[in-house]
């Protein structure tokens, strides 16, 4: 069993009681750790966990708004002091409902079960500056070099994306883009946008401990601050 676990938990205590029991679990790794809505949809999105320790009660909406709309989403165990949303987390595909508190030997054998219903994914080629994409919106179609796009931004259920003074919508996620594309060229830089890091041409403090991107074509770009440090460590000399 090998699981990249994110733990979403709004009780600081909580998170580390989980953190300590993955511990002792050979295969289960802790890729980080959320509190309220936003910030588990965003680092669902920039981590790609392979299963979710997911509270339903949180300050900013529930567990099930965490994963509501979140394309692929990962396997689900949710973690709460309640037993009356059982028949909701189900129904919603959870592998497991744990009831707070949990226990070492209940939480190894949903651990067990996600590892088993979690099949290791195929390799598949990352696309570089260099590769070529086709594009098409309408009658409008365009053959595009991966290095003139500047950005990529959610549009609903879609993604837009903006290439020399063009700019196409596309009928596919930003996660599911997110996945083919070389993580060493774009960068996730909030849970809306990606960027293209050559494209970037200035960097400014922001609120907050985050950045303002100033992209090649004038656009500017808000880099969230969980994202801010990945910014750093991923950009650092």
């Amino acid at each position: 069993m090998s699981l990249r676990i994110l733990i979403v938990d709004d009780a600081r205590l909580a998170r580390q009681e989980l953190r300590t029991m993955l511990a002792d679990i050979a295969g289960a790794e802790c890729v980080g750790e959320a509190d309220d809505v936003p910030s588990a949809r965003e680092a669902i999105a920039s981590l790609r966990p392979d299963l979710l320790l997911l509270d339903i009660q949180l300050p900013s909406g529930s567990g099930f708004d965490v994963i509501e709309g979140v394309q692929p989403v990962p396997a689900v165990v949710f973690t709460t002091a309640y037993d009356q949303y059982a028949v909701r987390a189900f129904e919603a595909n959870a592998l497991d409902y744990l009831v707070k508190p949990v226990a070492p030997e209940r939480l190894r054998a949903a651990l067990e079960r996600a590892g088993a219903a979690t099949p290791a994914a195929p390799a598949r080629e990352l696309l570089g500056a260099n590769d070529k994409v086709f594009l098409r919106e309408g009658e409008r179609c365009w053959f595009v070099t991966l290095g003139e796009i500047q950005r990529i931004v959610v549009d609903g259920n879609y993604a837009r994306v903006w290439f020399r003074d063009q700019c196409v919508l596309l009928a596919r996620s930003l996660n599911a883009l997110e996945s083919r594309l070389d993580p060493a060229l774009f960068f996730r830089a909030n849970r809306n946008t990606l960027v293209n890091l050559r494209m970037i041409c200035s960097v400014e403090p922001s609120v907050g401990d985050g950045y303002v991107l100033t992209l090649k074509d004038g656009s500017e770009v808000e880099l969230s601050r969980r994202q801010a440090r990945q910014f750093r460590e991923q950009m650092a000399f």
